[in-house]
């Protein structure tokens, strides 16, 4: 099978050049606008895209920033004079590039860099199939482990559920791959794992915990891990569990990570873990309302959470919130 490239340049000649480029190799599809491009990413599948970035009517950026809706798993490339250093930093930032090529351009350079690029691309594609194949093989284990979470502590009746729904509402809002969204809606039903090793009566206690019992509770993160990290196709998986009670201003446990050094699934989880553990009965106290836990996550963005993600996750959760009665009777890993 070839793979599919979209090319975008305002110039004949350069369009030309592409083609004959690659034409050999790959199915190219070129294009002279920006808007040209969009209507081929409405209509078939584009596994890169090379966009020049001075464009008259829509600069190459502005294009890939576009792009990235309609077309998320694309790898992309974008070529670039000398005098565009700051659209460079804004590709790097807000387009997620794979590469940046500089005018004027030498073919085989180009090619070794599509090539490699491609390589990636297929990569990306296989990690999405394992992850996918993963879900498949581990929904009948990981439903049994979160209905025997359920039946150890009634007060947390449906908790993996519902924090795995409001992090992949937040998910998709923040654009992650399917790839991520995959790897996130298994670590949500499997973060709290590790309750398992977390006797009853600290659970279930009611009243305030002591420190010691504190410590108890906390073990959970590293019981959860040791009972995962012996399947290694869920490494990723292992990861964003292990670091899901860490906070963005670096105070969490249990290795006080701190910003984006904290996988962003990780991050995702540890909102909705917490919004959900605010709104819900305990046996020590009754939930805050909807609106309160909302203004306690505002609080508390960028101290105990990213407040890019708090952000994304109070723009979902009004919505969320109605729906998660339906969604916690049915099984999400469906």
């Amino acid at each position: 099978m070839k793979y599919n490239i979209l090319v975008v340049d305002d110039e004949e000649n350069n369009l030309q050049l592409f083609q004959r480029t690659f034409r050999k190799k790959y199915n190219v599809f070129p294009a002279k606008s920006g808007t040209e491009a969009l209507d081929i990413l409405s209509n078939m599948r584009i596994d890169l895209i090379i966009s020049d970035q001075r464009m008259p009517e829509m600069e190459g950026v502005e294009f890939l920033k576009r792009s990235m809706e309609l077309s998320p798993d694309s790898v992309r490339i974008l070529i670039t004079g000398y005098s565009d250093a700051g659209a460079i930093v804004d590709a790097i930032n807000n387009v997620k590039i794979h590469r940046y090529i500089k005018k004027p351009w030498i073919p085989e350079d180009l090619i070794n860099t599509v090539d490699a690029a491609l390589e990636l691309y297929q990569l990306n594609i296989d990690n999405q199939q394992l992850t996918l194949d993963l879900k498949d093989l581990f929904s009948g284990t990981i439903t049994a482990i979160t209905e025997a979470l359920d039946a150890k502590d009634p007060f947390t009746f449906g908790r993996s559920k519902r924090v795995t729904y409001y992090a992949l509402e937040t998910g998709k809002s923040l654009n992650l791959s399917p790839l991520l969204l995959s790897e996130l809606e298994l670590a949500g039903l499997l973060h709290d794992i590790g309750m398992i090793g977390v006797p009853e009566t600290v659970l279930s206690k009611p009243g305030n915990l002591e420190v010691n019992e504190f410590d108890v509770i906390k073990r959970h993160v590293t019981i959860g891990v040791k009972i995962l990290e012996e399947i290694k196709q869920l490494e990723n998986v292992v990861d964003i569990v292990r670091t899901h009670h860490e906070r963005f201003d670096g105070y969490g446990y249990p290795y006080g990570l701190k910003g984006e050094e904290i996988p962003i699934c990780a991050r995702i989880i540890a909102v909705a873990d917490a919004y959900d553990g605010m709104v819900s009965d305990r046996a020590y106290r009754k939930g805050m309302s909807h609106e309160a836990a909302k203004e306690e996550l505002k609080k508390q963005a960028d101290t105990q959470f990213d407040s890019i993600i708090t952000d994304a996750f109070l723009a979902i959760i009004d919505q969320a919130r109605l729906e998660v009665d339906v969604i916690s009777s049915t099984k999400v890993l469906e």
